[in-house]
């Protein structure tokens, strides 16, 4: 197949107005039983449909082979969002999912907790436990791990690791079996296991407070970054602004601490889902009361509050959003164009909300590189709608997945209490009005086994990313070997000597 040359521009470190309006919905769906399902997490797989996990309450309708009680489920979607296979995973205790992620094997790795010690689930340790289920291309169970202690240990992010093994963020207050070290309370607690689910080594951060693990990403250096909250100021936490501050900490490829931010003002802020940016940096999503010390603007009550760092760890910048009344943030990823896709949850109609169909909505809104608000939507019904994630899709659209009670507005098909709700967004069409450097870099794609770039500038890496933004390979040259890749979508990262990066979605033949 002839390759197609694609131009992409770096930008000036110039002002930049960009103006859209919000994409429109293509389609809709939602799933579940007569019960309360609930849906955490999503992702655009290599076959251009999509993965779901949660857990679900119900044993009807699209919901089969439910243990008892509560169960995590799994939904696997086709591109159209109609549903290709379920499976219900756990035992006669509760079982709940909160993270996903697709395996470079095509099976997937996801991560909850769990009680049950029968069913699907073995060698609980006592009260919860951390879950991981690794299932193949079709949802069949090849592995499943109990971790955790006597007392609550709970999962929040599970991410495919370099070497093919995963790391694992939550929290625990157990102090035996697999957990070493306790602080006191709840401590982020961090495991890193090989492909087969053991455990390479793990760790507890925190102090005599709160300590609260949401989000992790290992990172281009092979190390990782964590993100959640703190009220602690002692142990491994240190500058506490008040109450509960976003705490972020850089590890080492062994865990060992590098440094640790703590971020916010005097009153409650809560991060809840970090990702390591284009530029070396961190982008950090989450929610504040706060109107003092790291945070400003806020504009009443729960605000959602974005967070830029740079490689160290320094804030580059900071964006209250929101109205008066209660936004949070709950996902934030990198889109193509170098800006930010957030889902969150809003109450307001004024401020930046400009619409709500009643009690929470989902808010989705999507951020220029350098935090301005680009555009911003609202989707719902009369009830409460709680979006968990949303990432850019293949074709520069948006995939976004929560629960929802109503059935009108937005949505429809409820079959009982709350759905799965799962919402698929047209590409953005941004107008530009923007400075660009002479210099063109030119991308061969599609690639099938050799990426190829050529520029005029000198370029210093090469870093391709999966839709999911996890690390998949790293180049310091203007070439790449892709063969042993499985097709698919890509987001290639470009760093040039002269300290731009460049960003542009790669198709895998």
């Amino acid at each position: 197949m002839n390759k197609k040359l694609i131009s992409i521009f770096a930008l000036l470190l110039l002002p930049i107005a960009i103006y859209s309006q919000a994409p429109a919905i293509q389609w809709k769906k939602t799933f579940g039983g007569s019960i309360l399902d609930f849906a955490k997490d999503v992702q655009q797989t290599s076959d251009g449909g999509y993965i779901v996990a949660g857990y679900s309450y119900s044993s009807d309708g699209d919901v089969i082979g439910n243990d008892g009680g509560i169960d995590c489920w799994i939904v696997k979607l086709n591109s159209n969002g109609v549903i290709q296979w379920q499976k219900s995973l756990g035992g006669t205790s509760p079982d709940y999912a909160y993270s996903i992620q697709q395996t470079t094997d095509g099976g997937y790795i996801i991560a909850g907790r769990s009680w049950s010690n029968d069913g699907d689930v073995n060698g609980n340790h006592g009260d919860s436990d951390y879950l991981v289920f690794k299932l193949n291309a079709n949802g069949v169970i090849q592995w499943q791990k109990s971790l955790g202690g006597s007392d609550t240990d709970y999962a929040n992010s599970i991410r495919q690791t370099t070497d093919g093994g995963y790391i694992i963020a939550g929290i625990s207050n157990s102090n035996n079996f697999d957990v070493t070290e306790n602080y006191a309370g709840y401590d982020f607690w961090i495991v890193k296991l090989n492909s087969n689910g053991t455990i390479d080594w793990q760790k507890s951060y925190g102090g005599g407070g709160e300590d609260w693990a949401n989000s992790v990403q290992q990172t281009v250096d092979g190390g990782y970054i964590v993100a959640g909250y703190s009220n602690s100021n002692n142990g491994t936490v240190t500058g506490n602004h008040g109450d509960t501050d976003y705490w972020v900490i850089k590890l080492d490829n062994n865990g060992i601490v590098e440094w640790q931010k703590s971020l916010g003002g005097s009153n409650t802020d809560k991060a809840n889902a970090i990702q390591q940016t284009a530029d070396g940096g961190y982008i950090i999503a989450g929610e504040s009361k706060s109107n003092n010390g790291d945070v400003s603007g806020n504009h009443g009550g729960t605000d959602c509050w974005i967070v830029k760092l740079n490689g160290n760890g320094n804030i580059e910048w900071q964006k209250t959003v929101g109205g008066s009344l209660n936004d949070s943030a709950n996902s934030i990823k990198q889109t193509s164009d170098g800006g930010y896709i957030i889902a969150g949850n809003s109450e307001s109609n004024n401020g930046d909300a400009t619409q709500n169909f009643g009690k929470t909505d989902y808010w989705i809104f999507k951020l220029s590189q350098n935090g301005n608000l680009q555009w911003q939507k609202s989707l719902g019904g009369s009830d409460s709608e709680t979006v968990a994630a949303a990432q850019q899709t293949s074709d520069g659209g948006y995939i976004v997945a929560g629960s929802s009670y109503s059935n009108n507005g937005d949505v429809a098909g409820n079959q009982g209490y709350s759905d799965y709700w799962v919402v698929k967004l047209g590409p953005d069409n941004l107008n530009t009005n923007e400075f660009t450097l002479k210099n063109t870099v030119l991308v061969e794609n599609p690639a099938k086994d050799l990426l190829k770039i050529h520029s005029k500038d000198s370029i210093t890496s090469l870093q391709l990313y999966s839709m999911g933004g996890r690390i998949i390979k790293t180049s310091n040259s203007k070439t790449m070997s892709v063969k042993e890749l499985p097709k698919g979508i890509y987001i290639l990262k470009i760093q040039l000597e002269n300290g731009k990066t460049i960003s542009e979605k790669i198709i895998k033949e």
